[in-house]
């Protein structure tokens, strides 16, 4: 019996900024995040957005297609958390109504943390393959004004029903796996904006690909070649192209062509390049835009995916597209979203960035901005309440 990933939902902030206004604010040539980076727009969350209205949307989009009966597990993936102790999804399982026998847990290790959900679900299914399990990756990338981070910001969310006999993804069972204590990126309880050391993030990125490649290709006998298609947790959509590069050295295969990066790696990078790092959504929104862009057909066709969270743990595994997959993609919902999404200026921009979350126990009720599903209306005495949109 096949288990891994039935359906698969993204969702995104309302507003971006494009870069181009970016690198005009910052003095800097445009091509520089175009080109050098491969991102073209970073999403926005407004005050009123947040992890959990990110996550509750994605997680809303795919319960409408399939109704939420036999999910007994829900894993809310995040580096943003809302509360240090009650898990963000606590408040997404209210708000979408899941059955009170359910597990709620929230995990965290930076952008990893989906793909620890997404194991320990499989797990969970594996053991009652009648019962279903929902991982939800939320997060807001978020660092300081001015800063080389910042340009790589982001937020966003995707959902991920786990089943028996999946209809988009069945998961391996085999895996490479790699930790180590390493500070390339981290965020103290005391800050909203992370710290990261960007050019030793990328190279222990780098370097744990490889070590997570090996013990896959031990375990697997595979080779690169066996792979169809391969996503990879994206910060920057450019560090796909160095991490496939990577790989082939590691494999003594020729240095690849601008036509085979693009056909490797290219539909994976879509959604990624218009929402910058969604951090723990990363890697999935990369397997969402393969899944929705590649023209050509994958059924039955091995893809691997690399996920890396800093600190640092990284995982490479694979998967078999299911036979009839498109039938399940919702395509047009996401790029709907991303098409009618509004552009802010630098100030609007700013303005939002510079919004503080108040700390005291008044009642603060929020704007109401463009959203999606859910928002949050209101902080009272210290407690978050939210509400839905229609």
């Amino acid at each position: 019996m096949n288990f891994g990933i039935d359906l698969l939902s993204f969702q995104t902030s309302q507003y971006y900024l494009d870069l181009r206004t970016l690198a005009q604010a910052r003095g800097e040539e445009p091509e520089k995040f175009y080109q050098g980076l491969g991102q073209e727009k970073m999403a926005v969350p407004p005050p009123d957005e947040d992890i959990v209205t990110l996550g509750a949307g994605a997680a809303k989009a795919l319960l409408d297609q399939e109704g939420s009966q036999d999910i007994e597990l829900l894993l809310f993936c995040t580096e943003s958390g809302v509360d240090q102790s009650k898990a963000a999804g606590l408040f997404v399982h209210g708000l979408l109504n899941l059955p009170a026998r359910c597990r709620v847990v929230e995990i965290k290790e930076a952008c990893y943390a989906a793909t620890a959900g997404l194991q320990l679900a499989l797990a969970v299914v594996r053991r009652n393959p009648r019962k279903k399990a929902l991982v939800i990756g939320a997060d807001v990338a978020r660092y300081d004004l001015g800063s080389p981070g910042e340009p790589t910001q982001g937020c966003g969310a995707v959902a991920l029903l786990i089943t028996a006999q999946p209809r988009l993804l069945a998961v391996d069972e085999e895996a490479g796996f790699h930790a180590a204590n390493v500070m390339d990126f981290w965020r103290p309880n005391y800050r909203t904006e992370a710290l990261v050391d960007g050019k030793y993030s990328t190279l222990v990125y780098l370097s744990t690909l490889v070590q997570a490649w090996r013990q896959y290709r031990e375990l697997t006998g595979r080779k690169l070649t066996d792979l169809a298609r391969c996503c990879f947790h994206l910060p920057f959509t450019r560090l796909a192209a160095k991490a496939y590069i990577r790989l082939c050295r590691e494999e003594q295969l020729p240095p690849p062509s601008a036509e085979e990066l693009q056909h490797k790696l290219g539909p994976a990078l879509v959604y990624n390049r218009l929402t910058g790092n969604t951090y723990a959504a990363s890697l999935y929104e990369s397997l969402t835009a393969l899944l929705e862009n590649d023209t050509e057909d994958l059924d039955d066709r091995r893809i691997s995916l690399f996920s890396y969270g800093s600190g640092c743990m990284a995982e490479f595994f694979s998967g078999i597209v299911q036979p009839g997959y498109r039938q399940h993609l919702m395509a047009e919902r996401h790029r709907n979203m991303l098409a009618n999404r509004v552009e802010l200026t630098y100030r609007q921009y700013e303005d939002i960035f510079r919004y503080q979350v108040p700390e005291d126990e008044g009642d603060h009720v929020f704007a109401p901005y463009r959203t999606g599903f859910y928002r949050l209306q209101v902080i009272n005495k210290h407690v978050r309440c939210y509400q839905a949109t229609a």
